[in-house]
């Protein structure tokens, strides 16, 4: 039988008592204590908690809980097709380069004419970079979630049907906007999460895998199976369809009300209420990003789209072990972002991009100064795999120095600016190589890979938080 011990304490006059009751297997205790120690107890025990029912706000300087991969249990499923949509793109990018052989011999056009299909693919990219900040506001990632997969879905479609020349062209202008839209979401969104640097690098492999085995794939079918080259969009629809069905499944509670207050604390100390695009626009980081990615796609797509002609002209391999340096350049920049990436997170982005650059250089003259294929080979092997995990590095440095709620206007406009590079700078080693030879590869991807370099020191150093 329990038994209750009251004890009395003397409280001022004018303070309100409160009566506080335990009650234990075999014992039950009650106390009367002022309002005035119950609080000083309460300020000394634990900071204050409310428990959602009080209509309280979180106090000044209060966190948000960092997201991780795997924390909500969404983030899992929503990186899973995040994933497949980086794997969409780089199958895509990468397959033009496979079929523009057959795609001449088709349309019956002239190289340069053919080669357009490079270069429209910046338009989409560039309206994305523009609008890209006031779909999240107005949508959210939800927007982006079904903008993206129907504009991968309508391009499929069309050149799986085979259209006039001027329709393929508009087509990878559409599948431009498409990827502008989920670089700039997946790229903030991923960067502002634990241990991001790990997962950007997964996030941007799986563009490398894609870029790595779709021309396998097109060729194979072309060649080997003997089917028309517009036959290789039939996969694609497949493949875009199960993005449009994951990416909406995952982001469908993502809406731009959920958008508009994950970022109203932010807008509210800023004095601002818009997406950000101005004022990403005026920052010195931005432009800074822009112009290190504008270097930096000129390298991978320079360096990816002509070494395979390189080997044959130049270092006078056959056409096999050609095409087999072309795989290895990506099969090193796909393990390179998902290897390096736990090292950059570990040492930091600023010294491990450092290394990372004087060793690409040393790699470059290597390949360059030796005339040899298999030193040719190895050397541009590993500088995929090191250069691989720059993109990503890059990406969280600009999401580290600029506030949150710029990062989509920021990071976004950064990408347009590189995707104008991975189109300019192919065009510009083409046109050289037309009158001197493709060995002019050589100095301007040294060239640009000191820019690179220059640039990455420009950073600012960023500030160390509690």
């Amino acid at each position: 039988m329990s038994t209750t011990t009251t004890v009395q304490v003397e409280t001022p006059p004018a303070v309100e008592s409160i009566e506080l009751r335990h009650l234990g297997p075999g014992a039950s205790t009650s106390r009367r204590v002022s309002a005035e120690s119950k609080e000083a107890s309460h300020v000394e025990a634990a900071p204050h908690v409310t428990d959602g029912h009080d209509g309280g706000e979180p106090p000044p300087g209060a966190l948000a809980e960092t997201e991780r991969w795997n924390r909500p249990v969404k983030n899992i499923g929503r990186l899973a097709f995040a994933f497949v949509s980086f794997a969409i793109a780089g199958m895509n990018d990468a397959a033009v380069g496979a079929l523009i052989p057959y795609l001449e011999e088709y349309y019956n056009l002239s190289y340069t004419v053919i080669s357009l299909i490079f270069l429209t693919p910046f338009v989409g990219y560039s309206i994305a970079a523009f609008t890209n900040a006031r779909i999240h506001v107005l949508l959210g990632q939800r927007g982006v979630a079904i903008m993206a997969p129907i504009c991968h879905l309508i391009t499929f479609a069309v050149l799986a049907s085979h259209p006039p020349y001027p329709a393929l062209v508009v087509c990878n202008a559409i599948s431009g906007f498409g990827n502008g839209l989920t670089d700039a979401c997946f790229c903030a969104w991923v960067g502002n999460m634990d241990k991001a640097n790990t997962i950007q690098g997964f996030l941007h492999s799986c563009y490398s895998l894609g870029a790595l085995f779709s021309p396998l794939i097109a060729t194979s079918m072309v060649v080997k199976g003997g089917l028309p080259w517009y036959t290789f969009y039939y996969l694609m629809i497949g493949m875009s369809g199960l993005e449009f069905a994951g990416l909406v499944m995952v982001f469908w509670d993502k809406t731009g009300a959920v958008y508009r207050e994950e970022h109203a604390r932010e807008n509210a100390d800023a004095g601002t209420a818009g997406a950000g695009t101005r004022e990403a626009m005026k920052s010195k980081v931005t432009w800074l990003c822009a112009l290190f990615f504008f270097a930096y796609m000129g390298v991978e797509v320079g360096l990816g789209g002509w070494v395979v002609t390189f080997m044959l002209r130049v270092r006078h391999a056959s056409a096999y072990a050609s095409g087999i340096s072309g795989s290895g350049f990506w099969a090193g920049m796909a393990l390179g972002r998902a290897v390096l990436g736990f090292v950059t997170e570990r040492f930091g982005e600023r010294l491990c991009l450092s290394i990372y650059l004087g060793i690409c250089l040393g790699l470059q003259l290597l390949f360059w100064l030796v005339p040899q294929f298999v030193v040719s080979a190895v050397a541009v092997a590993f500088l995929g795999f090191f250069l691989g995990p720059m993109f990503p590095g890059a990406v969280m440095v600009t999401a580290k120095l600029l506030p949150k709620r710029i990062h989509v206007s920021a990071i976004g406009f950064a990408m347009a600016m590189g995707g104008t590079g991975g189109t300019v700078f192919p065009f510009i080693i083409g046109a050289i190589a037309s009158h001197k030879g493709v060995s002019v590869l050589q100095p301007i991807i040294l060239a640009l890979i000191a820019v690179i370099a220059a640039v990455w020191l420009s950073f600012p150093r960023i500030q160390k938080r509690d």
